[in-house]
C-alpha cells in the first residue's frame, strides 16, 4: 500500500500563543508525522457574538465565555501563520491549516500549502465549497455530523467546480469520541461510494482507533495533539501527548508494512523454514522394489529430503522403483 499521510492536528492547542504554535511544531516533526495542521480565521467571520459553545467546549472550558470570546482567545494572525509555515519548512515537517473563509484559503494558498484541508463544518456550506474547487487544488474534506447525501453533494460539489481531487476523511465530530460512536466502517462506505481517497480524523482518547483504521484501508490520519493534555482549552482533553503521538506514528508504519501487497505467498524466511517445516513422503515401514506405494507403507514427516506432501496422490498407486528402509525419501 501507498505510505498513510499522518497529520498531526494542532488545531487550536497552542492556546492563541504563538511560541506554544512553534513548540507544538517541533513535538509533531520529533513524532514522525507528515503534517502539522493549524486552524485559520478571523473570529468575526465565522460566528456571532451571541452564540452559544458546543456541549463538549462547554464541558471542556466552563460556560464563562460564548463561543466568540473563546475563539477570539485562540486566534493567531496572518503574520504568525507566515512566521509557523517558515519554521515548518526550516525543520522540515509540511505545513498545513484548514481555512474557514474564502479570506482564509487565498492566504494559505499564497503560502504554497499543497492541500487545502476543509473541516466537518463546512460540508453543508456549498458557497465555500464552490469556491474551493474554484481553486483546483486538492482537497480533503471531513464529513463529521453527516449523512452519505451530504457527503455526496459536498463531494460531487467540490468536483463540479474545479477541485483536482477529493480526499473524503470519515470522523466523529465529538470531543473526545466514545468507541461506540466512531463506526469506522463507514470509511469503507465513503471508499465504495466514491472510489476516492479516504481516511480518518480521530477524536478518540488513545492510539488504537486510528490504528485500526489504517488496518481497515485509511490512507490519510489525522489525529489531535497537544503538548499536555492538562492544559484549558476546548481540544486538550481529546488530543494525544507528544510521546503517545510518536507512538501511533511507528504502530501505523508498522501495520503499514505488516499490510504488504496482498499477494499470498511465501516470503524468503518461510522458503527456509520450510525446507525442514513441511511434510514430505517418508517409507514408515521397509519398503521392496515392486511394491505398491501407499497409507500402508508411507508417511508425511518432516524431513531434509524427499518429495513435497502436496504431491502424495502423484505418488500413491505408484510401485516402488528401488528397496527403502524406514525413513528414508520416496524417489520417483
Amino acid at each position: 500500500m501507498n505510505k498513510v499521510f499522518i497529520i498531526a492536528e494542532a488545531g487550536v492547542n497552542h492556546n492563541g500563543r504563538f511560541d506554544l504554535a512553534l513548540k507544538l511544531c517541533d513535538a509533531a516533526k520529533e513524532a514522525g508525522v507528515d503534517a502539522v495542521k493549524f486552524q485559520t480565521w478571523r473570529t468575526e467571520k465565522i460566528v456571532t457574538k451571541s452564540a452559544a459553545k458546543a456541549a463538549y467546549q462547554v464541558e471542556n472550558t466552563g460556560a464563562e465565555q460564548s463561543q466568540f470570546e473563546m475563539l477570539k482567545a485562540l486566534e493567531l494572525s496572518y503574520p504568525e501563520f507566515v512566521q509557523i509555515r517558515d519554521y515548518c519548512n526550516k525543520i522540515g515537517i509540511q505545513f498545513l491549516a484548514t481555512p474557514d473563509t474564502e479570506e482564509d484559503m487565498d492566504f494559505l494558498l499564497g503560502l504554497d500549502i499543497p492541500v487545502l484541508k476543509i473541516g466537518s463544518g463546512e460540508v453543508t456550506n456549498i458557497p465555500f465549497l464552490r469556491a474551493i474547487g474554484r481553486r483546483h487544488q486538492k482537497v480533503i474534506l471531513s464529513t463529521g455530523m453527516s449523512m452519505l447525501s451530504d457527503v455526496e453533494k459536498a463531494y460531487n460539489t467540490l468536483m463540479e467546480f474545479g477541485a483536482k481531487e477529493v480526499a473524503l476523511l470519515h470522523c466523529t465530530t465529538n470531543y473526545p469520541c466514545p468507541y461506540n460512536e466512531v463506526n469506522l466502517q463507514a470509511m469503507q462506505t465513503m471508499k465504495a461510494a466514491f472510489k476516492c481517497q479516504v481516511g480518518y480524523s480521530d477524536h478518540t482518547m488513545g492510539i488504537e482507533v486510528p490504528i485500526a483504521a489504517v488496518a481497515m484501508g485509511a490512507e490519510i490520519i489525522e489525529k489531535h495533539f497537544t503538548l499536555d493534555r492538562t492544559m484549558e482549552g476546548p481540544d486538550h482533553l481529546a488530543s494525544l501527548e507528544p510521546k503517545e503521538l510518536k507512538q501511533m506514528v511507528e504502530s501505523i508504519r508498522n501495520i503499514e508494512q505488516a499490510l504488504g501487497d496482498g499477494i499470498k505467498r511465501p516470503n524468503a524466511s518461510e522458503k527456509m523454514n520450510s525446507e525442514v517445516v513441511l511434510k514430505r513422503i517418508i517409507a514408515k515401514q521397509p519398503i521392496k522394489k515392486g511394491d505398491i506405494l501407499g497409507e500402508d507403507n508411507l508417511a508425511l514427516l518432516r524431513s531434509s529430503n524427499g518429495i513435497p506432501g502436496k504431491y502424495w496422490d502423484l505418488v500413491a498407486g505408484k510401485t516402488a522403483t528401488r528397496d527403502y528402509k524406514i525413513d528414508d525419501p520416496i524417489q520417483i
